[in-house]
């Protein structure tokens, strides 16, 4: 017995010399050097012939597109190179380009502004790939810039109107003129659209190129919001029509414009104005335009197949939904005119189904309790339809194939963790991303069969830059939440001795449908986390109620009351982690950002007998502070749901404040506003609370932008330190 004590001791004591002999990641690691940066391919493009792709690649200040062939990975051919092709002279600084749908053309992309945090103005170049010459798209910077098909001209969107060019005849045509800031936008979204449904070019060629749809916002009737930016002598206004909860969202028409004739068309979306149209989406097999029509409240959606020559339409889908509809880009119309794929969790999990509304026949091609987590793509000549699911986990991400009757199913990648799959065209090649929880990315192709032809990036530099550095196991690890099992991480010290007791720092994000834990590479701030386990934290997060990749059932048990279950089940989770012997219970912290930040505010007002600290990054602090196509979605207006905003607001708690508490934001934050942090300091002062807070002049909800992150996460490790 001795004898195997004596041998413990100096096996734990050798581990402690080996972790001694490492080096310990410092905020210069994180924030100036990015020493532990994961490497991609960037610019990669997958050509129409399904066996090249193009690539950009940087040689100090030159950059060039390259041809490479998929199966070999040889380079075939360079089709740009800034060093020599250049605009009068000018060498382009190119960030990003697409191609003609001939890919004899390009549109180049520079000196990117952004606007919000989808959305930005480049100055962009037509580029001859047979000639080499180049052109200005327009003098002035733009947005969503895009060939037609056939690649004859090209539509943009500059001071919200749309326009298109003439490559014939290197002339521009203006087709919308009533544009007008915080008034009128034309083929660019609205703010909260933006946001929201996560698209931000609001208009769509047609398919053979005879017309152009397109968003008309009229935000007249939108409460304005106006932010100070900090840049003068006198601070600006920066002013946009943002609809918080309850309040006038933009009315909306979808015009379709003829560039042959001028001719315009109103697509007919029903008298009802207060509706959201979420997506459109031409049917390129009927030459008609898919109009989603959803009602305010998100739980009626309506697909409208519409003429384009008169904007009649028919309605060929409808859905219902107890709480709310979850609109995604996974709708694949088919050959036959009258039939389509899609994606819908009206069976209780997240399903792809064939449709076809000529005979009202629905096929299921998925089906059991798992949920289907993307629509890969649909090969109509093979009649194949790939998807990644859950099946297998629902901390995983496999890719799947069956056919458009759902008779068979065949896994093309058995590796257990995350595999994130593009399709390259005529689905004869996949690019894979796959990780998993301790293992760096690799970028995979893979052929039809699910086997690996080659490895594009294995990012072994990153594997092994890691091995330099003293970094604390990583494992999942369940835990009891309120009501049910959990899936967690957890992350340990370096020298960890499970007959010592560590302090513990929660990190969650927790909004409806997300997912922190999950079997892939990084998870969320993972080397901070590592440098505050070096330090000897313990840093543990769960995935509770509301969160996805379990089910609509487990996702929309939040209805109506956001931030109620979530955070029974940190407090909950936080004071089965205090029953651990290694856990220091009076030692336990929460942090987050944005919903997370939510979450943590929650936490420590609600759970102020469990937690001892909480950092709050951007919090939402009350849902009547929020955008409306977000919280109603959620939890219905606070008109009709006061009690629900009320009862999970952190700023009408704020009397229960017992541990520590810093709160963050940045004052220029054009999705969180900056009016939530002042509302909750206001709170805080009139309970007469001790609390800290920080502010960032003129940053966004990302707080970023040269020394700034640097010094936010310099400040929550201090507060760390000091206070858990």
């Amino acid at each position: 017995m001795r004898i195997t004590i004596f041998l413990l001791t100096v096996l734990i004591a050798s581990q402690n010399l080996v972790a001694q002999d490492k080096k310990q990641i410092t905020m210069n690691d994180l924030w100036k050097n990015y020493t532990f940066r994961v490497k991609d391919i960037p610019g990669f493009n997958a050509m129409k012939d399904g066996n090249r792709y193009t690539q950009m690649d940087r040689e100090g200040k030159r950059m060039l597109i390259r041809v490479y062939n998929l199966a070999t990975g040889s380079q075939i051919q360079t089709l740009f190179d800034n060093s020599k092709q250049k605009f009068k002279d000018s060498t382009l600084n190119v960030e990003s380009y697409t191609f003609s749908k001939d890919e004899k053309k390009m549109l180049l992309l520079t000196d990117g502004e952004s606007i919000y945090r989808h959305s930005a103005v480049h100055h962009v170049y037509i580029f001859d790939i047979a000639s080499g010459k180049i052109s200005l798209l327009d003098d002035d910077k733009v947005l969503h810039p895009s060939f037609s098909p056939d690649g004859s001209k090209v539509a943009y969107v500059k001071n919200n109107n749309l326009y298109y060019k003439s490559l014939a005849f290197n002339a521009a045509v203006q087709i919308t003129s009533d544009g007008e800031k915080n008034k009128i936008i034309n083929g660019n979204c609205d703010w909260v659209y933006e946001e929201e449904f996560a698209f931000t070019q609001a208009y769509q060629w047609s398919g053979n190129s005879k017309y152009i749809a397109y968003y008309r916002f009229d935000e007249s009737k939108v409460p304005e919001y106006s932010m100070t930016k900090y840049t003068g002598l006198y601070p600006d206004q920066y002013t946009y029509k943002y609809p918080k909860a309850g309040e006038p969202n933009s009315e909306i028409m979808i015009r379709i414009f003829e560039p042959a004739t001028g001719w315009y068309t109103t697509a007919k979306t029903g008298k009802e104005k207060d509706q959201y149209i979420p997506r459109i989406k031409w049917d390129d097999y009927t030459g008609k335009l898919c109009v989603y029509r959803l009602n305010r409240l998100q739980n009626h959606l309506e697909l409208l197949l519409t003429d384009p020559k008169n904007g009649n339409a028919d309605v060929i889908y409808r859905e219902q939904n107890k709480c709310y509809i979850n609109i995604n880009d996974e709708i694949t119309f088919l050959p036959d005119g009258h039939s389509m794929v899609f994606s819908s969790e009206g069976g209780g999990y997240a399903h792809l189904y064939n449709w076809d509304w000529q005979t009202s026949k629905l096929i299921d091609l998925t089906q059991g309790n798992y949920d289907v987590d993307a629509l890969v793509g649909v090969d109509e000549l093979r009649q194949m339809v790939y998807y990644t699911s859950t099946e297998s986990s629902s901390m995983e991400r496999k890719l799947y194939v069956t056919n458009l009757t759902g008779t068979f199913k065949t896994c093309l990648t058995p590796e257990s963790g995350m595999h994130s799959i593009t399709p390259c065209a005529g689905y004869n090649f996949f690019l894979d991303r796959y990780s998993r929880l301790d293992k760096v990315p690799v970028i995979y192709l893979r052929n039809a069969s699910g086997t690996i032809i080659r490895t594009l990036e294995d990012n072994k530099a990153l594997e092994k830059k890691m091995k330099e550095y003293a970094l604390g196991k990583i494992q999942f690890k369940n835990i009891a939440g309120a009501h049910e099992m959990l899936n967690g991480w957890m992350i340990t010290p370096p020298d960890f001795d499970s007959n010592k007791k560590y302090p513990v720092l929660m990190y969650q994000y927790s909004g409806p449908g997300s997912q922190e834990v999950a079997d892939r590479f990084p998870v969320g701030n993972f080397f901070w986390h590592q440098m505050l386990a070096e330090k000897g934290y313990i840093v543990f997060c769960v995935d509770g109620t509301g969160t996805g990749a379990r089910g609509e059932a487990f996702r929309k048990k939040t209805y109506l009351q956001l931030g109620k279950y979530e955070s029974d089940d940190q407090i909950a989770a936080a004071q089965n982690l205090g029953k651990l012997p290694y856990v220091d219970k009076d030692r336990i912290g929460i942090w987050g950002w944005s919903y997370g930040g939510f979450m943590s505010s929650t936490c420590i007002l609600k759970g102020n007998d469990v937690f001892k600290a909480a950092i709050a990054v951007a919090p939402v602090t009350n849902w009547r502070y929020y955008d409306n196509i977000y919280t109603e979605r959620y939890m219905r207006t606070p008109q009709e749901n006061q009690q629900g905003y009320d009862d999970n607001a952190p700023e009408k708690m704020a009397a229960r404040l017992k541990g520590r508490f810093l709160f963050i934001h940045g004052t220029a934050d054009d999705n969180v506003h900056f009016q939530n942090s002042a509302m909750l300091t206001t709170a805080l002062v009139n309970a007469g609370k001790e609390f800290e807070s920080e502010y960032y002049p003129d940053k966004a909800h990302g707080i970023s932008g040269g020394n700034t992150r640097y010094q936010l996460y310099s400040r929550m490790t201090e507060f760390i330190l000091e206070n858990l």
